[in-house]
């Protein structure tokens, strides 16, 4: 019997030297797993660079190229439905930028894959606070927004936000995709809120979170307002059944 194979879905945004050192080390990984990035059209080559380790990882490494920037949320609700479109059974969320370890992509597999839980989610607060080299502003910013988003919606986890995940297909597939309008934070709440009004087991990994050393970061004053205002319509769309 074929081994059950998860797809990595990775959004990129002028990330033409990180990925290819992404991709690399993902590849070499102890599970059968492939790896799809979602390039908004990238300026710096990001795509092309990527077609080049296609030729490297034949049928491992995929690509959807999007014209412009559309934002984290709607790139991962299109890596989810080429995930549902394919047989994966693990579905996982990464950043190209390393403030995730690729090595601990096995760890939030193995949780899901061992039957402990349906979502992983690689969290920067379950064991206290395991940020590197995040200024202190935004740290605070970060671990407040989690209060207050954890407060609202009543979610059993401490880091609402996380952006590394692992689900299960079939979280996917009992989640409507097309009401997801959210983007960043907010999309990342919205997702775990969702698995677990729907009766989906949630549980907390450990990692170290490292700020990116290449590149500029996606975070916008937009993004943290959308969070703000997000989780309020979250809760009273579950009161009213509407989600």
């Amino acid at each position: 019997m074929m081994e059950k194979k998860a797809l990595i879905i990775i959004p990129t945004y002028n990330e033409a030297t990180n990925i290819v050192k992404m991709l690399d080390r993902l590849m070499v990984l102890d599970f059968p797993l492939d790896v799809l990035v979602v390039d908004d059209g990238s300026p710096d080559g990001t795509a092309e660079n990527v077609k080049a380790k296609q030729k490297e990882y034949p049928n491992r490494v995929h690509l959807i190229e999007r014209e412009s920037k559309q934002g984290l949320g709607t790139a991962y609700v299109r890596g989810f439905e080429f995930a549902l479109n394919d047989t994966y059974e693990y579905i996982l969320e990464m950043d190209a930028d390393f403030s995730h370890r690729p090595e601990d992509a096995l760890k939030l597999i193995h949780a899901v894959h061992s039957n402990d839980c349906d979502v992983a989610i690689g969290s920067r607060y379950c064991k206290g606070i395991s940020i590197i080299n995040w200024p202190l502003s935004r740290l605070i910013l970060s671990y407040a927004a989690n209060i207050y988003a954890r407060t609202i919606t009543g979610l059993p986890i401490f880091d609402t936000t996380a952006g590394f995940k692992c689900l299960r297909r079939n979280v996917i597939e009992a989640i409507p995709l097309k009401h997801i309008k959210s983007n960043g934070y907010a999309f990342q709440i919205e997702l775990h809120f969702r698995a677990w009004k729907a009766g989906f087991k949630l549980k907390e990994v450990s990692i170290v979170f490292k700020e990116r050393q290449e590149g500029v970061s996606k975070m916008s004053k937009a993004i943290v307002r959308e969070a703000i205002w997000r989780v309020w319509a979250l809760k009273f769309r579950s009161i009213f059944r509407a989600l």
